[in-house]
């Protein structure tokens, strides 16, 4: 009996903890996709990375069939792995940033042709953790240097603010031209990897707990995480939601803009010497002119 109003009693709390605390705000927008372009990108391919960015922007530059307007660009880099990429960058300062950055810049004629249009990168609150050393970058074409769990989880939170940053800069070199830039926190949402590592503590404790132990603990662990679609709503804000216009370089979470960001995703400084030192790495600064600070585009 004691047992059936102890779990009675949890299963009241956690329902109330998801229905006000930890509810997740809805993207409110009535906006449709109908008759506009929508590009999401994922985990854009370590292997030889450049290369494979180069040929998918020349083949969306030319391609004609598709109507280029009210373009919405989705950016979702999420590596977390260590390691390299073939073409010598630290696998996440390469995939999650200078990918995403070199295949945005490309197409950046697109989505002006295409305006209204929007690029929202998907960053993390994981970027409070971060500490981004430029000669670091420099020096060891990542963004930190060694291989255990803190070091690498500390490259993966330079990543996140360099998404940030990135964001800032694109923002403020595309002034004037009816696109505008967002960056944003989903919060923890129970991806495929992340529901295994749920499935791996469930076992773990069962080692050690009864059957109903595990019952009564495992939904505190599920109140971590949202489902994928609570976590694409603050996306789905940030691309749909009208009269944010003039928020364009701002960083958002839970559908709301965030005011109290760190000052180290706020350094206007850090983010132009990203912007240089990413056009250097691609080996653009030379053979395109970019996006300048009047928004006169690149050639």
């Amino acid at each position: 009996m004691i047992t059936l109003l102890l779990g009675g009693l949890l299963a009241a709390v956690y329902f109330l903890l998801r229905v006000t605390i930890l509810k997740v705000p809805r993207c409110k927008s009535d906006a449709k996709l109908h008759e506009k372009t929508v590009v999401i990108t994922g985990w854009i391919s370590s292997s030889t990375m450049l290369v494979r960015i180069l040929l998918s922007a020349s083949t969306f530059r030319q391609e004609n069939r598709l109507v280029w307007r009210k373009m919405f660009w989705c950016l979702s880099p999420g590596v977390l792995s260590d390691g390299q990429t073939d073409d010598g960058f630290g696998m996440m300062f390469g995939v999650n940033h200078l990918g995403h950055f070199l295949l945005t810049v490309l197409l950046l004629d697109r989505l002006k042709t295409s305006r209204p249009s929007r690029v929202v990168t998907v960053a993390s609150n994981s970027y409070r953790r971060s500490k981004l050393d430029f000669s670091v970058l420099l020096d060891h074409r990542d963004s930190a240097v060694g291989s255990n769990y803190s070091q690498i989880y500390r490259k993966y939170c330079n990543s996140k603010l360099c998404n940030i940053l990135f964001t800032c800069e694109l923002s403020r070199r595309l002034q004037g031209t009816n696109v505008t830039c967002y960056s944003l926190h989903p919060g923890q949402v129970t991806a495929a990897n992340q529901l295994g590592i749920l499935l791996y503590l469930y076992s773990v404790l069962g080692r050690y707990l009864g059957i109903w132990m595990k019952v009564f603990v495992m939904p505190f662990f599920y109140l971590l995480f949202m489902d994928p679609k609570s976590g694409a709503q603050t996306t789905l804000y940030c691309a749909l939601q009208q009269g944010i216009e003039h928020l364009s370089g701002h960083f958002f979470s839970r559908c709301t803009l965030q005011l109290n960001i760190g000052s180290k995703a706020r350094d206007d400084a850090a983010a132009r010497k990203l912007w240089d030192l990413s056009e250097s790495f691609c080996g653009l600064s030379k053979t395109h002119k970019l996006v300048s600070g009047d928004g006169s585009g690149f050639s």
